[in-house]
C-alpha cells in the first residue's frame, strides 16, 4: 500500500456567496487548509466581485487561492492560479491557461476518470492532477471507488501531486491519505451551518493526522 502522504492537507471547495469569506476565515481556525477552490454558488456566474473578497480572505490566512476554470478571472483578481474541471476538458484547456497566468501560477486538473488525460497533463506541466466523486452522480459508491483507485494507482508511480475531491466525511479522508492522496478535497457549501463546516472539518483534519500517524 502507498504511504501516506506526511504532508497531506485540506484542500477547501468554497461557494462563492456572500457569506464565503467568513466561513472560510472560521475553517482557518479550525483546520491547516493548504489551497481554496473557489467555484460559483449555485445559479450564479463567478465574477470579480464575489471572486475577489474570498481571495483575499484566503491568502490573508495563508491560503492558496484557485479560480475554478477562468485563467483571465484569476489574473485579474490576484489569485494564485486556476483548477480546470473535468467538464472543460482539461487536456485542451491547460496550455491557454498557462498561457495567461505564466509560469509561477497554480494550474490544476480534475481529469474525471482518464489516466491518460492525467498522465498528458502531468507531462504538459500541471501543478495537480485532481480524481472526484461528483455528488451528481447517481451511484456515488462505485464512483468513490474508483476514485479511490485512482488516486492509489496515482500514488504509486507519479511525483506531481494528487487532489481527491468530492470527500463527505473523516474516514474517506483518512482512506485517501493512507492511499497517497496529497490533498483531501472537501467542499464548503452556502447552504450547510458554520458550525456543521468546524466540525466537519476538525474531524476530517483528525482523520488525516491519524492516517499519517499510522503509517
Amino acid at each position: 500500500m502507498t504511504q501516506p502522504q506526511a504532508d497531506c492537507r485540506i484542500y477547501l471547495v468554497v461557494e462563492a456567496d456572500p457569506a464565503a469569506s467568513q466561513r472560510l476565515i472560521a475553517a482557518s481556525k479550525v483546520a491547516e487548509i493548504a489551497c481554496c477552490l473557489i467555484v460559483p454558488a449555485a445559479a450564479t456566474a463567478l465574477d470579480a466581485g464575489a471572486a475577489k473578497p474570498l481571495v483575499a480572505a484566503a491568502q490573508q490566512s495563508g491560503i492558496a487561492a484557485l479560480i475554478a476554470d477562468d485563467p483571465d478571472l484569476a489574473r485579474a483578481v490576484g489569485a494564485d492560479g486556476v483548477h480546470l474541471s473535468a467538464a472543460r476538458k482539461p487536456d485542451l484547456n491547460y496550455a491557454a491557461a498557462r498561457t495567461t497566468l505564466g509560469s509561477r501560477a497554480i494550474v490544476g486538473a480534475d481529469v474525471g476518470v482518464s489516466r491518460h488525460d492525467a498522465m498528458a497533463l502531468a507531462e504538459a506541466g500541471a501543478d495537480y492532477i485532481a480524481f472526484g466523486a461528483p455528488s451528481h452522480l447517481k451511484d456515488r459508491v462505485r464512483a468513490r471507488e474508483r476514485r479511490d483507485d485512482l488516486i492509489g494507482w496515482w500514488g504509486e508511480i507519479f511525483e506531481v501531486a494528487c487532489v481527491a475531491l468530492d470527500v463527505d466525511e473523516p474516514a474517506e479522508a483518512e482512506r485517501l491519505a493512507r492511499a497517497g492522496a496529497d490533498f483531501v478535497g472537501v467542499c464548503l457549501p452556502a447552504a450547510q451551518s458554520a458550525a456543521a463546516q468546524s466540525d466537519l472539518l476538525t474531524q476530517i483534519g483528525a482523520a488525516i493526522d491519524a492516517a499519517v500517524a499510522a503509517s
